[in-house]
């Protein structure tokens, strides 16, 4: 009989895994095949299970074995990774640090503006069992109900992994350390109580867990859940791969939670604001919003970062602030959240940043804090209309992974007052996306659509091929809001190290301020 099936956290087959069951004084020894299958003369029944493999994390586990309902059995490697949870808080409030590894490690705190700001140190994590700081995981499909790290064996009170938010707020990374200098770190979002400064930066966080593939799924592979087997070959495999260019659900995703840790969230250890962003993910998450946070710090625009969930629940008072700034890759939207800002801005006089490319594209939705669901991406159905309603500007795929500068149109417009940039001349030269060089109009490229504003002003164009580049965009409202758009995931990424970019920014965050 088919008993079940091992995988890895990326839902990779395991073979060689031997997994021990036990019921009423007697045990079976099953070892998995290539594929991960388990097969054995077991009755149906409940099982304590003990499971083991070279490499990974040995636990145990209970298992209601049935000839209909294969049991996943779920290792994790020995690996080094962390996350705080929650991932975001106020100044003053706590939130948890939940690291895997199989050594002790130290764990400090710095702070990511211009620089990296060491702000503390928490000193050593360890236990006196061995291995005690390695972290289990349920068996299943944990991606939509959380990895459950810090429930086994954390219950000594003296053991604390409570870390209070410092006053000041911004973008924190927890940085950990082995005895033989493996490094790992992640990120915290940490929020003012009450505001603090005329500008408020939201960080893309639902587009953060959207990339997410932790578990063994994201929102781009394995939408409707894990595979009924374990993947030996994702190209063979997935559906990603054998249907492309579809979607595997209807309307909605299977759930997604944000209790996860994120590969794509680590900054290595030396890496400096200016350094460039390798990898095909980063540059899109939480590392490329790094630099325009900088950028702003080093420019002396001070801000408060929230992360955008937060808006979705209504506790960004965006009536306190002067400024809306979107970061990057803004990607997943509530309708909830767009219709909050878009109010803001076309009722209530607010302004506008769109400092971001391919943005508002895709609707979500929270059955609570904790999870989202994602719905087809470039279908509106609970909000009924284009982001250009909104940002003056829409995503098209054409352009996609090309990068290039871009190209003044309107050399009178304030914004590119003191740069000396003419009409014709181009800017955005030099980018930290290693994906896509080229230039700051990048990777996913929005453009001026029919449903764009009438009176939107276009300032200037990326020389993309095929005429495919970014539109730079602005608008006036009747209430007396603006809106300034980029329509580039690059913009970002070249705002640190090319002045024509610093400059255009800079002018126009100003005369949204005035």
């Amino acid at each position: 009989m088919l008993i079940g099936y091992v995988s890895d956290e990326n839902h990779s087959a395991l073979c060689g895994a031997v997994l021990e069951f036990r019921q009423g004084g007697r045990s079976w020894t099953l070892t998995s095949s290539p594929a991960g299958a388990l097969y054995g003369d077991l009755d149906e029944g409940d099982y304590e299970v003990v499971a083991c493999c070279p490499g990974f994390g040995s636990k145990r586990t209970r298992a209601t074995i049935t000839a209909d309902h294969p049991h996943l059995f779920r290792l994790l490697s020995d690996g080094f990774l962390g996350y705080m949870w929650p991932n975001w808080c106020r100044s003053g409030e706590m939130s948890e640090y939940r690291v895997h590894s199989v050594d002790q490690f130290r764990l400090d705190l710095f702070r990511y503006g211009w620089t990296k700001e060491f702000i503390t140190s928490y000193g050593w994590c360890d236990e006196h069992g061995h291995r005690a700081m390695m972290q289990i995981t349920p068996d299943g499909d944990y991606t939509g109900t959380g990895v459950a790290w810090n429930q086994t064996g954390y219950s000594l009170e003296f053991q604390k992994h409570g870390l209070v938010a410092p006053d000041r707020g911004g973008l924190y990374y927890l940085h950990a350390t082995t005895l033989d200098g493996r490094f790992t770190n992640f990120p915290w979002i940490v929020s003012p109580t009450a505001p603090t400064a005329d500008i408020c930066v939201l960080a893309s966080t639902i587009t953060w867990n959207a990339y997410n593939k932790f578990g063994g799924r994201s929102n781009y592979f394995s939408q409707d859940g894990l595979t009924a087997q374990p993947v030996v070959n994702a190209r063979q495999d997935l559906g990603r791969y054998l249907r492309p260019d579809t979607w595997p659900y209807e309307e909605t995703a299977a759930p997604l939670s944000f209790d996860r840790p994120s590969v794509n969230a680590v900054i290595p250890e030396h890496d400096e604001i200016t350094s460039p962003i390798r990898g095909r993910t980063p540059s899109a998450l939480a590392p490329g919003e790094w630099r325009l946070l900088g950028w702003l710090e080093r420019e002396n625009f001070a801000y408060d970062l929230y992360s955008e969930t937060e808006l979705h629940f209504d506790r960004v008072p965006l009536e306190s602030y002067r400024v809306l700034v979107l970061n990057t890759h803004p990607e997943y939207w509530s309708p909830q959240m767009y219709q909050r800002v878009k109010n803001w801005v076309h009722h209530d006089g607010g302004r506008l940043m769109y400092l971001a490319g391919c943005g508002l594209y895709a609707e979500v939705e929270f059955p609570d804090e904790q999870t989202m669901l994602c719905r087809r991406e470039g279908e509106f159905a609970l909000r009924g209309e284009s982001e250009a309603n909104l940002l003056g500007l829409a995503y098209t795929h054409s352009g996609f992974q090309s990068g290039a500068p871009y190209r003044v149109l309107e050399a009178d417009a304030p914004v590119f007052a003191g740069t000396g940039l003419g009409p014709g001349d181009l800017f955005g030269h030099r980018s930290l996306h290693e994906r896509c060089p080229g230039g700051a109009s990048g990777h996913e490229l929005d453009k001026i659509c029919p449903d764009s504003p009438a009176n939107l002003q276009h300032l200037a164009k990326g020389i993309n091929p095929d005429d495919s580049g970014a539109d730079l965009v602005s608008y006036d409202t009747e209430s007396g809001g603006r809106v300034f758009s980029v329509g580039s995931l690059c913009w970002t990424l070249s705002i640190t190290i090319d002045d024509g970019v610093s400059a255009i920014t800079a002018n126009a965050l100003r005369g949204m301020l005035e």
